[in-house]
């Protein structure tokens, strides 16, 4: 059985293999610039990028690595233009790929050699506690729980981070009015409302707190009481940081991300170290003091106009801002974790400050040299007409409440689709389709965009949505029910023999780009490079079974190997959806 090897890995190695034999080493060992292309099934332009240095006509060096690829191997040459290398593959080589990716669960997606050897810490989420989570959380939650499914897919070792904001000025405002309101039923019995009421009472509070000057002196009493360890004042921060928690993980588990509490690092979790940590920053000259602040200031930064921007570690009031916390967890992260690659999955609006963040961890030797620290930043989820996403009071939206809104609007649509799923089946297809449906409409946009949240399109069984790959999906495992096809674990039969249809070849070509695209995905830290894939491979689906009869195949060895790519799409698709944090019903 034919080694698993990527259709273009094939094409890159015969072409850089003939350049061996053509060129003068320093020129061999270049790129062999093989891309996909519509006029063959690769093509390469190395003999235009490397004619002048090599002293022959592009056309004339093309001809010389005609010559050479034409010898052996599966690949077909066709010179073409000024010195274009036409690549196309032999149907017998594509039929025994698609054999051997069969053959075994993991080679099945054509992933190839794993990243081992990286640890990945990748903080996402981050809500605050007594605060529910908002439209502006769906995209750290997307983004960050789809990266770290594909890096820990493609092997690498993977940590997540949740860094809750549970410590800070506003806990000692809102538990100082609690304690002088105890009428206040808040404690109810579902977290996710007693977060809702806490929500609420904390702007109670934040007026109170602005408004009354005797009450805000009170409060800031309490965050001293806090601050030093209190008993009574303590229990109720206790309380309301296991109240939150426990309603945020109801939230995750309804999404489908990865998050439990043990991936829970909290803000409060370094306070102890905050003090040292900026002393040892203001002995080393990195830190000084401004204005009764301790700040860092760096040559490179300034403001609109000019003037030094401040990282401030310890504020004038003695308080610690976040930028002190965010250093102590790149120093937990760098000498506990052992991070080899950190990921910060936080609004755009962030990104100056992680800059300064992680310049100051470099100068104090936190951050070394072989350890990277990335932003990833991204857009903001617009309401319609491109405007702030607010409610019609002009409040920030739930991310619950879009959640609900989006299965409502499935569950609309299954109303007038024929189908037969009934009770416990159709909700949890409603279910799955109405959150999925969230989650690809934000990672199929390029993070680094803003973009329009719009119900009644990304629920929609037409375009690019999540929706319409679920049920392309169910459509494939579909055909292979009626089909009675082999067990997923019984190797299927495929004649690499037969020609191939031109719908079949672009189909199998491009299930052979899976590995190339999570590779892409990692690199660039863009999950909606994935989504564009499965899109194109749905769309491809589609045409091959609209050009080519499955179930009613000529031959019987026709049919089989057609059910055989019917298996492959249908593997990818729900690996692809799994990655992206989806499910994958087989019905729908």
């Amino acid at each position: 059985m034919t080694e698993v090897l990527a259709a273009i890995s094939l094409a890159e190695h015969a072409v850089s293999a003939a350049m061996a034999r053509v060129l003068p080493r320093e020129l061999a060992e270049r790129d062999p610039l093989v891309r996909p292309s519509e006029h063959a099934d690769f093509q390469s332009n190395v003999a235009l990028a490397l004619a002048k240095p090599a002293g022959l006509a592009s056309r004339e060096l093309a001809q010389g690595l005609a010559r050479e690829l034409a010898a052996d191997g599966p690949l077909a040459v066709e010179l073409s233009g000024p010195g274009f290398l036409n690549l196309v593959l032999a149907d017998a080589w594509i039929w025994q790929q698609v054999e051997s990716r069969l053959a075994d669960p993991r080679q099945r997606l054509g992933v190839g050699e794993p990243l081992t050897g990286t640890r990945f810490v990748v903080d996402y989420s981050g809500p605050n506690i007594a605060k529910e989570m908002h439209v502006g959380h769906l995209r750290t939650n997307a983004i960050g729980d789809s990266l770290a499914r594909v890096l820990g897919f493609l092997g690498a070792d993977v940590v997540r981070q949740n860094h809750l904001g549970d410590w800070g000025t506003n806990f000692g405002m809102l538990i100082q009015y609690l304690v002088e309101h105890p009428e206040l039923n808040w404690r109810q019995a579902d977290p996710s409302g007693q977060v809702s009421a806490l929500d609420a009472l904390y702007k109670t509070s934040r007026q109170a707190f602005d408004g009354d000057p005797e009450f805000a002196e009170r409060a800031r009493l309490r965050v001293v009481a806090l601050q030093s360890g209190e008993a009574a004042t303590t229990a109720v921060w206790q309380e309301l940081v296991a109240v939150s928690t426990e309603a945020f993980q109801q939230l995750y588990d309804r999404m489908g991300l990865l998050l439990t509490p043990q991936d829970i690092d909290a803000e409060s979790r370094h306070n102890a170290e905050l003090p040292d940590l900026v002393q040892e920053l203001v002995d080393a000259g990195i830190a000084v003091e401004s204005g009764g602040a301790s700040c860092v200031f760096f040559d490179d930064i300034t403001g609109p106009e000019g003037e030094p921007v401040p990282l401030i570690l310890r504020k004038q009031d003695g308080g610690y801002g976040y930028a002190a916390s965010d250093l102590a967890t790149i120093r937990h992260r760098v000498d506990e974790l052992g991070a080899d690659r950190i990921l910060y999955v936080v609004d755009a609006r962030q990104a100056m400050h992680f800059r300064m963040v992680f310049a100051t961890a470099r100068r104090a030797g936190w951050l070394p040299e072989h350890v990277e620290a990335v932003h990833v930043p991204f857009g903001t989820v617009m309401g319609p007409g491109g405007t702030p996403f607010k409610t019609r009071s002009g409040d920030t939206v739930r991310l619950a409440t879009l959640l609900d809104a989006a299965v409502a609007g499935v569950r609309e649509v299954m109303a007038d689709k024929p189908h037969d799923l009934t009770g416990d089946e159709l909700e949890q297809v409603v279910q799955a389709a109405g959150i999925g449906a969230v989650k690809y409409a934000d990672l199929s946009t390029s993070r680094a965009k803003n973009y329009v949240f719009d119900i009644e399109q990304i629920v929609s069984l037409q375009g690019n949505t999540g929706v319409y790959l679920q049920y392309a999906h169910a459509r494939v495992r579909a055909i292979l029910a009626k089909a009675g096809a082999a067990p997923a674990d019984e190797l299927p039969s495929v004649d690499p023999s037969l020609p191939l249809h031109p719908a079949e070849r672009a189909l199998i070509l491009l299930l052979d780009g899976l590995d190339a695209v999570l590779r892409e995905v990692a690199q660039e830290l863009e999950p909606h490079r994935l989504c564009g894939y499965l899109f194109s491979l749905a769309k491809a689906f589609t045409e091959f079974y609209g050009a080519c009869p499955v179930l009613k195949a000529d031959t019987p060895a026709l049919r089989a190997n057609r059910l055989a790519l019917c298996r492959l799409t249908a593997a990818t698709l729900a690996q692809g959806l799994a990655l992206l944090g989806l499910r994958a019903p087989e019905r729908i």
